[in-house]
């Protein structure tokens, strides 16, 4: 079959969001089909929203078999067969629309825009021959936003068999984007008020501006023995070295669109995983005290979990087998994936 993977990017910044197309498109060519991989750049900025979404509609794929698309606005390319694994939508004009996050006033001008940029969504994935969604927590803004109803499928890694268990030493790693909406900060205010020798290994990049605020961070609360942070995409290779012998992995964001890839290494790492119980799509695989730690987003409630994972290394252990476990539980794997999309 012909298959176009069709999705947006922001230039130079590289992500999760890069990861299901490429990892996809692996796996399809394995099993023999033809690939083409398709990008257009994007920016979130009103001015420009409507110009970029015009570019899609005159996309040609008609050579195509199938045109599967991915992070928005792809999935306003017009084809016969198209099928959409949506990621997330714009956020900034859904529900972040009343946080922090928007960066333009909530006047009649950029309400409008938000208002037809949803019936334009709501139309192009109405085009499409099926939705899914990468989680359950983007299931129900689409329905919410748009009355669609779609499938949630949950986005494997890729060679899952790279990660494994080895020992497990003082460490709780955390390996994503270093972003504001990321929360490093909550874990480096945590770790302040733990009482054991726990460690906290920050590995990401993102902007200078909040990195500078972790580092500030460390300063002030003397934690410069206690805390790595490398501010860089380590490689796959120092990433499966720090998850094989870690204590367990950390991931905090603020109201996250799935689980999230650094939550399903840790678990193919056989690593118990501590979030925070507004921390969205993570919620989906995480269960408290069976395969990891659910906790308030505060530093208190943080540094008395990883006090607690330090303590027991058994409970770790076992949490961490848990984990692995429920990998398989949520059929979380390529053949599922492949044979949802294709059907």
């Amino acid at each position: 079959m012909k298959i176009a993977l069709c999705s947006s990017f922001v230039p130079f910044v590289n992500g999760g969001y890069r990861n299901i197309v490429e990892w996809l498109e692996a796996m399809l060519l394995e099993q023999g089909h033809q690939v083409e991989r398709i990008y257009l750049p994007e920016a979130d900025e009103p001015q420009l929203l409507f110009k970029q979404m015009a570019a899609y509609r005159f996309v040609d794929l008609s050579a195509a078999d199938r045109v599967i698309c991915f992070r928005p606005q792809s999935h306003l390319i017009p084809h016969p067969n198209k099928v959409v694994w949506f990621i997330h939508h714009l956020r900034v004009f859904y529900d972040l629309w009343d946080s922090e996050y928007r960066s333009f006033p909530d006047d009649a001008r950029h309400r409008g825009i938000r208002d037809a940029l949803c019936a334009v969504d709501t139309a192009a994935l109405a085009e499409a021959r099926r939705v899914f969604s990468n989680s359950q927590v983007v299931t129900e803004r689409l329905k919410r936003y748009n009355g669609v109803d779609s499938e949630p499928l949950f986005p494997p890694v890729y060679q899952p068999e790279r990660f494994h268990f080895r020992s497990m030493n003082d460490e709780i790693v955390c390996i994503c984007r270093i972003e504001h909406h990321k929360r490093q900060h909550l874990l480096l205010e945590a770790l302040a008020h733990c009482t054991t020798p726990v460690k906290l290994q920050l590995a990401g990049v993102g902007g200078a501006g909040y990195a500078r605020e972790l580092h500030a961070l460390i300063e002030a609360h003397g934690l410069q023995e206690q805390v790595t942070l490398k501010e860089r995409w380590i490689s796959e290779e120092e990433k499966e070295h720090a998850l094989a012998d870690c204590l367990a992995a950390a991931y905090v964001p603020l109201d996250e669109d799935s689980y999230g890839y650094p939550v399903l290494e840790a678990a193919h790492a056989q690593k118990p995983l501590l979030t925070t119980t507004d921390s969205g799509g993570p919620l989906e695989f995480v269960q408290h005290a069976s395969n990891g730690l659910i906790c308030e987003p505060t530093p208190a409630a943080l540094a008395e979990a990883m006090d607690r994972l330090w303590r027991d290394r058994d409970e770790a252990r076992r949490m961490g087998r848990a984990a692995q476990a429920r990998i398989e539980a949520l059929k979380i794997g390529w053949p599922h994936v492949i044979e949802r999309l294709l059907a």
